[in-house]
């Protein structure tokens, strides 16, 4: 999915405040998270080579070329250029000698150097390219961070998602989006979520209209983006339906191939929603933390009363 996306390189190049040896007359996008050390591609091995990858080249590689004798250094080289890799980067600041700089002049290729280390130059570009390039959806909801907790309200339009929002917002908690979350899923465990552009920082309240959140509450009240870690759905309460009064049930909601732990909150005249949603942020904190109140609950009934006692088959 991230070949839908895409980032200018010249995002990357002020990034990284990276020093430009060489950058084509063109518009030049990367939509490849992956990077790659060209040592086999200087040798020569250009199987499965992707020329939509940077390529980086650090001491290993430099110390490569200046070992080849002067006909065989410029054969690689240029060789490696007319495989047209996305753009290459030098890294430690490393000497680039005048053949290596016509050849990217020639083959068009962007040529750029880093005063950073190579490991650590591709650790923060990797990281980088993760969140840029990363699949992503958008949905229908309101995003907030309560004690640290990210947590994505979800429920039918009218519910009371925005006003629990700005209860939340009075009480010290941060206002990420409304209406609208945009999802990033940017490692095979994380989903980070934030607002459209246009919308960023927006909040509508029927009967109001559109409040500007950072300017009313200021700037501690907002946050751009967060990781999603509890989706609550809220919905009208239901007489007929049996709600888990216990927290024994384990609930997921899929996004993104990610399982991201749900539970549902009856919505009614009297209840305070932003009071039970702290409740629900701490006490999903306190599990991540290694606590499940729910299962000492039942071990202790269990303790003392038996198997007959389990509140899970009530």
């Amino acid at each position: 999915m991230s070949d839908l996306y895409s980032v200018p390189l010249g995002d990357l190049i002020t990034e990284f405040n990276l020093q430009i040896l060489h950058m084509p007359d063109r518009d030049v996008r990367i939509d490849c998270m992956d990077v790659n050390r060209p040592g086999l591609c200087l040798a020569g091995f250009f199987d499965h080579f992707e020329p939509r990858r940077i390529e980086i080249i650090g001491n290993v590689e430099s110390l490569y070329l200046q070992s080849l004798p002067e006909d065989r250094y410029c054969a690689s080289v240029s060789q490696f250029m007319e495989h047209s890799p996305a753009a290459i980067v030098i890294t430690r600041n490393l000497p680039v000698d005048d053949w290596f700089i016509s050849s990217a002049v020639r083959y068009d290729i962007p040529l750029l150097r880093s005063s950073l280390s190579t490991s650590e130059f591709m650790a923060a570009l990797i990281a980088s390219l993760s969140v840029s390039l990363a699949p992503r959806i958008t949905t229908h909801g309101v995003f907030v961070e309560i004690y640290g907790e990210g947590v994505m309200l979800t429920g039918d339009s009218g519910i009371g998602k925005s006003e629990t929002a700005i209860e939340l917002v009075k009480r010290g908690h941060r206002l990420i989006a409304d209406d609208a979350v945009e999802i990033k899923k940017v490692s095979a465990k994380t989903l980070v979520g934030s607002a459209p552009e246009l919308i960023r920082h927006y909040i509508e309240l029927r009967g109001i209209g559109i409040v500007d959140v950072r300017r009313i509450f200021g700037m501690g009240a907002v946050k751009m983006t967060e990781k999603i870690d509890l989706v609550v759905a809220l919905e009208p309460w239901d007489s007929e339906k049996n709600y888990d009064r216990f927290g024994l049930e384990t609930e997921c909601e899929e996004i993104l191939g990610i399982m991201v732990p749900k539970i549902t909150i009856p919505v009614r005249p009297g209840r305070n929603l932003a009071i039970i949603l702290e409740i629900a942020a701490m006490n999903h904190r306190q599990k991540k933390m290694g606590y499940n109140t729910a299962e000492e609950f039942n071990k202790r009934l269990m303790e003392r009363y038996g198997s007959d006692a389990n509140p899970s088959e009530d």
